[in-house]
């Protein structure tokens, strides 16, 4: 199971350059901002979504100040309709909290049958995600998280969000 410190494992043993910032834990967008911390325009927003006969799980990444139409998503990747996963299939598919979701999540899923889709507007760009929890945030480049999360297996779409 990949956590803190095997995340950071991760990204040194990668030799990928990367700068964490230590923060209160945090679950909203809005909390990362009260907390000043720096680069805020580059932390992502992500969210664990199911399609209505939780057959398929998708791990979304975007902006963090974009907002998701769940309907338009579901075309675009395509998939039948989607609502937020529960708690039980976060923690059951990823070992993940609430609040502490972030792409690298896949690392733990066992069975390979979540997702991960990501925002083309995040290519290029630098990201800050969690690692594996919501006392840090972690800067680095979208095409390292990218190429960590193909080598790794998993499943990824790239698409529009709007």
């Amino acid at each position: 199971m990949l956590d803190k410190q095997g995340f950071y494992h991760l990204l040194d043993s990668h030799n990928i350059n990367y700068e964490s910032i230590e923060h209160p834990a945090v679950y909203t967008m809005e909390e990362i901002f009260s907390y000043q911390i720096p680069h805020t325009e580059h932390i992502v927003k992500n969210l664990f979504l199911r399609d209505d006969k939780k057959r398929n799980y998708y791990l979304v990444t975007i902006a963090g100040t974009k907002s998701v139409d769940l309907r338009s998503l579901s075309e675009t990747i395509p998939s039948r309709k989607l609502s937020f996963a529960s708690e039980k299939d976060l923690v059951e598919l990823l070992r993940l909290e609430k609040g502490h979701v972030n792409p690298m999540g896949v690392f733990n899923n066992i069975q390979q049958n979540v997702t991960v889709v990501f925002d083309k507007d995040l290519v290029g760009q630098q990201i800050g995600i969690h690692p594996m929890e919501n006392t840090a945030t972690v800067f680095l480049e979208f095409e390292d998280v990218k190429a960590l999360i193909t080598a790794h297996g998993s499943n990824i779409v790239m698409c529009d969000v709007d």
